[in-house]
């Protein structure tokens, strides 16, 4: 008996000691587990969630997906800022906005010659504006495209500039402000600055190339179509055209209608002047010495020759003035009949004021300036010549 009692004495101290140095490690461990969560607690007691370098593969990849919705940056560019920011995606969205002007600077060298012609219009105004990038998975992309359709409808916005036609350049636009109301862009910026933004974001050279404002001064519409269009307001190619009625009262409807469908004859049949009376004598005395360089090679008398050249230029004229071409849609009349028809149809006189035709990247490769427009009254525009080339 006595025995028992002293077996257990030493069991009793043995448990006693146990509980007693378990405490002790409790109270330790949650000693230091309140250290390690008061380093995550600022004073003010806001929770910042800080990430080491031993982030997760998984919660790694996560990271990278919010960023990259957040940004539409490239992934590489994505990954790069977050390692470098150490996996705090706050600080890499900030670093990424960094990088992106400067990688837009290094790509501002290359040829970009994809893109997009994007439009706004009212019922006596249109603006178009031609923005470029390298490739046509860009010009896809919703952000650019964003961009390009804001550009447009701010430059129908701005001041008119008391011109039926103004050709600008960039410069123009650089330095005024745009507000862009997309969850991945700054918000409201420069021009200049949106551009580099989002060439920041799709990893390409992104640039504003040139652009058109086209107003009607009297009685009349302007009509436009767009081809290749991805979504409303933009595409590749453009073609605009004014009608003007001399009778304040006759209908717009009909203007209309006929409009948009020369609008689309300008961009299939792409001609160069309005009239034969505004076809430059630089270009017609070129056009006169091929042709006789031709007749010459047929080895008849002068005066056929000279026969087969104004026959050849008659064809030259069709094909190059818009009111001598055959009309793209029935190609029993041309352009200058269908206007007559409709003089008819409204009561009063319709005329064409003025045109321009645009497409995507012409020129660039060649760094020609090439896009043409063509005045009926060439006075309204700073241009020397009925047929103007703008960059």
């Amino acid at each position: 008996m006595a025995w028992g009692q002293v077996a257990r004495r030493p069991i009793a101290s043995l448990l006693s000691r146990a509980q007693q140095q378990g405490a002790q490690v409790y109270t330790s461990s949650a000693t230091s587990q309140t250290h390690l969560w008061s380093n995550h607690f600022p004073q003010n007691g806001m929770l910042h969630r800080r990430f080491s370098s031993e982030v997760p593969a998984s919660e790694q990849m996560g990271l990278i997906k919010q960023l990259r919705e957040r940004t539409s940056a490239p992934i590489k560019d994505v990954k790069a800022s977050l390692v470098s920011c150490n996996w705090d995606i706050e600080e890499a969205q900030k670093d990424l906005r960094k990088r992106g002007v400067i990688l837009a600077a290094k790509k501002s060298s290359r040829t970009a010659a994809e893109g997009l012609l994007a439009m706004a219009q009212d019922e006596k105004r249109a603006a178009v504006v031609e923005l470029n990038c390298e490739t046509d998975f860009v010009a896809r992309n919703e952000v650019f495209q964003y961009l390009a359709s804001s550009l447009a409808k701010m430059v129908l916005s701005v001041q008119d500039p008391g011109k039926l036609v103004f050709p600008f350049a960039p410069a123009y636009l650089e330095n005024m402000s745009i507000n862009l109301d997309h969850p991945k862009l700054s918000g409201e910026t420069t021009v200049h600055d949106a551009v580099t933004e989002v060439a920041a974001m799709v990893g390409e050279n992104v640039k504003l190339r040139r652009g058109f404002m086209f107003s009607t001064a009297g009685h009349g519409v302007v009509s436009s179509y767009l081809h290749n269009c991805p979504q409303p307001g933009l595409g590749r190619m453009a073609g605009l055209v004014t009608l003007e009625a001399e009778d304040s009262s006759a209908p717009l409807d009909a203007l209309k209608r006929v409009g948009s469908s020369i609008a689309m004859h300008i961009v299939a049949q792409k001609p160069l002047f309005l009239s034969k009376d505004l076809v430059s004598a630089a270009a017609l005395e070129n056009e006169r010495d091929v042709l006789r360089t031709q007749a010459e090679k047929s080895g008849k008398p002068p005066m056929a020759m000279e026969k087969m050249v104004e026959g050849r230029l008659r064809k030259y004229f069709e094909e190059v003035v818009l009111l001598e071409q055959k009309y793209v849609v029935n190609d029993s009349t041309n352009i200058k009949t269908l206007l007559n028809d409709l003089s008819k149809e409204v009561g009063s006189k319709v005329t064409i004021g003025n045109f321009v035709r645009m497409e995507v990247g012409e020129g660039i490769e060649s760094q020609l300036l090439t896009t043409s427009f063509v005045l009926s009254r060439p006075e309204e525009a700073d241009v020397p010549q009925a047929t103007a080339r703008a960059a």
